[in-house]
């Protein structure tokens, strides 16, 4: 870990793109800004964990009770007919120029000595 003394309006760089700048000192914390492109997630460690936190409790209380999961997303479901079985598919009839290659197309022009 890199520990660095700052004072207010004095910056750190991290790479090319972020620049953290210390606004001010309070008592007993800092407030820092954050300038990083968009694609860069900036968040508070303590709201990451509590949120994996959530998840894993979220996860155990299903894992826990799931056997009313599916009757509960099926209540959420509008009723309707059953799924039809699958048709499989007719091939798509070829147009009158694929069919008989040796028509010539409308606009062509006469061939030589085709009529006498």
């Amino acid at each position: 870990m890199l520990v660095l003394t700052r004072k207010p309006g004095e910056q750190i760089m991290i790479g090319d793109g972020i620049v953290i700048t210390v606004l001010e000192g309070r008592g007993d914390g800092v407030r820092i800004g954050i300038e990083a492109p968009r694609g860069v997630p900036i968040q508070r460690r303590e709201v990451i964990e509590a949120i994996a936190a959530a998840n894993l409790a979220a996860a155990q209380a299903g894992a826990d009770d799931g056997s009313g999961t599916e009757d509960a997303l099926r209540g959420l479901l509008a009723p309707g007919p059953a799924p039809a079985t699958p048709v499989p598919s007719a091939p798509v009839p070829a147009s009158p120029a694929q069919s008989n290659p040796a028509t010539p197309a409308s606009d062509a022009e006469p061939v030589a000595g085709a009529n006498g």
